[in-house]
């Protein structure tokens, strides 16, 4: 049996206040720290043991799978860093609060900037500094592929062919891969495993430190996938993303 282990990163510092994040680079959340370490202990009381992982290039992300490896004590593993894995880009709504956003512009309008298939919000300008054609870390980058906004739709085409050309393929040699990602980025991922419809999509929403653990046949055909940890738990916790764009009293 051959295993891909998705894991969304622990809460962000910008999760907890509840703000649209996209390609910002902010760091884990005193209690994403512990979630991170949450779900290495859950991997290593499962008893595994990765080949290979592969990661965003934002920090939330590879602190995350910084705590899982130490917890794990497999720090030694070949690690590939991609901006591919990058969470879906959030244009000029990076850093506006969701509730207060969707306060503005309608519970709907938010809901859809957020889960939606197709939809994207306004992009970046080309002066803006948070535009990702300024950052050093993508310098190797077109231009012209990187994004300024993105729908779902759009962080699917750009991580789909990572995963067909690297991540999966890497089964071949190791029996156990983890992938350490975005709920978006994961969200397009478990829409091509799951053969998930566009408008489906819309409902799955990930919680953040809880691994998701696909399996395959030694021919590399599906074979089933389970979420680890408290069932309820999950639920409630998938229940609160949900919520995030919602109008609190």
């Amino acid at each position: 049996m051959k295993e891909i282990v998705l894991l969304r990163h622990g809460e962000s510092v910008w999760n907890r206040e509840n703000r649209f994040t996209g390609w910002t680079d902010v760091g884990l959340s005193e209690w994403g720290a512990r979630e991170a370490e949450q779900a290495g202990e859950l991997l290593r009381e499962e008893g595994f043991v990765f080949g290979q992982a592969y990661v965003s290039c934002l920090k939330r992300a590879v602190e995350t799978l910084d705590r899982v490896l130490r917890v794990l004590d497999q720090q030694w593993i070949p690690v590939e860093k991609s901006w591919r894995l990058n969470e879906k880009h959030y244009g000029a709504l990076q850093g506006l609060n969701k509730a207060e956003t969707a306060a503005k512009f309608g519970e709907a309008q938010v809901h859809a900037w957020r889960r939606a298939y197709d939809a994207a919000p306004e992009p970046l300008s080309e002066d803006d500094p948070r535009n990702p054609r300024f950052d050093l870390r993508y310098r190797g980058v077109p231009d012209a592929e990187l994004p300024r906004t993105e729908s779902l739709r759009d962080t699917v085409e750009r991580t789909l062919p990572y995963w067909k050309c690297t991540v999966f393929p890497a089964l071949v040699r190791c029996d156990r891969v983890l992938v350490v990602a975005h709920g978006n980025s994961l969200r397009g991922i478990v829409k091509y495993l799951k053969d998930i419809s566009d408008e489906a999509i819309a409902g799955l929403n990930l919680p953040t430190g809880v691994p998701w653990v696909f399996s395959f046949d030694e021919r590399l055909r599906p074979a089933g996938d389970r979420l680890l940890g408290d069932a309820e738990q999950i639920r409630l916790r998938a229940e609160e993303v949900a919520a995030q764009g919602t109008v609190r009293g």
